[in-house]
């Protein structure tokens, strides 16, 4: 998609995302509510963090068994 006309491209998509749906046996107005729920649903999880790609899910962190009692 172009800088110009990303809007179309978003609708091409969101147009076929449908489609599939409604071929799989979906309503298409039950679709549409999903896609709106979900749509304020991404809003406020972006909110809260703006640029989930930075948070490095990858790193787990163990437990420091360095504290007096782990010896025991």
């Amino acid at each position: 998609m172009s800088k110009n006309n990303w809007k179309v491209g978003l609708r091409a998509k969101l147009e076929r995302l449908v489609d599939d749906c409604v071929v799989a046996g979906a309503r298409q107005q039950d679709v549409f509510d999903v896609i709106i729920k979900e749509i304020g649903n991404l809003r406020a999880a972006l909110e809260r963090d703006p640029d989930p790609a930075e948070d490095d899910v990858a790193v787990i962190e163990e437990p420091a068994n360095d504290w007096p009692a782990a010896d025991r």
